[in-house]
């Protein structure tokens, strides 16, 4: 579950940031997780309470904003969500992709005092 690393290094840069910007307390923490990113939304809410404890963070609400993955099917041009289709074409059944969204993570926002 390599979720707990990726918490823990962002809490640390937004540790950074936030005492650059002479802030405090962070009170909500928003990201955006894609579906085709390799990390389990369920794993980062499970993982928040290790990964902020005893930081500044600790207090900190976490919301996760889920982004579907949609691909583009590359021999017959489908645009679909990858999920719902078992990584499968539903109309020619290829696996061959290009994804168009929905393979990243990121923070969206920080919300300071």
């Amino acid at each position: 579950m390599h979720e707990l690393g990726v918490l823990n290094s962002m809490v640390h840069t937004i540790e950074r940031i936030v005492k650059e910007q002479n802030v405090t307390a962070v009170h909500k923490l928003v990201i955006e997780v894609g579906e085709l990113s390799g990390i389990v939304p369920r794993y980062l809410e499970q993982s928040w309470p290790a990964a902020s404890y005893k930081t500044f963070m600790e207090e900190t609400k976490l919301e996760l904003i889920v982004i579907p993955g949609i691909v583009k099917c590359k021999d017959c041009g489908r645009v679909f969500n990858a999920v719902y289709s078992d990584l499968n074409c539903p109309d020619c059944g290829s696996n061959d992709m290009e994804i168009l969204e929905g393979n990243d993570l990121m923070i969206k926002e920080i919300v300071c005092n």
